[in-house]
């Protein structure tokens, strides 16, 4: 019987996982990855802002992200000499982390299977190291707490 609680909270924990975060909005500047909130810090810096509602509305530019946009995605422009959020990249992540460079990272649910994705180091509140179909992963949560 334990066994199978065992078993059974195992399965739950790795499904908990792979739930994305509907309450996430991520937005997209210099071709890397933030989330809507992180920008908030920006305001007086930002230039323009482009949403997009559907993955069906992305421009051609953005559509290498449409698997994040299933609550919109937004574009963002600074304006010249402002300063802007420092990125890495999702390969530098993996290596710091003892991974394969080339490790899927997932981002309050939402899978990246490109380790040259750049996200925002501001945007990352926790990381975490767990299992996914037998392979190590990055975990990476963005709602401070």
């Amino acid at each position: 019987m334990k066994k199978l609680l065992y078993i059974f909270l195992i399965i739950s924990s790795g499904l908990l996982w792979a739930q994305k975060n509907s309450n996430i909005q991520f937005a997209v500047y210099n071709d890397a990855i933030g989330t809507v909130s992180m920008f908030d810090l920006y305001k007086n810096s930002i230039e323009k802002v482009n949403v997009y509602k559907t993955k069906a509305g992305l421009p051609s530019h953005l559509k290498k992200f449409d698997y994040l946009a299933d609550n919109g995605l937004i574009e963002i422009k600074f304006k010249k000499n402002e300063g802007y959020p420092d990125s890495l990249s999702l390969e530098m992540l993996n290596e710091q982390s003892n991974l394969p460079k080339d490790s899927p990272v997932f981002i309050e649910g939402y899978q990246f299977n490109d380790a040259t994705t750049r996200v925002y180091n501001e945007m990352i509140s926790n990381i975490e190291i767990a299992d996914f179909n037998g392979q190590k992963c990055i975990h990476i949560s963005t709602i401070r707490n």
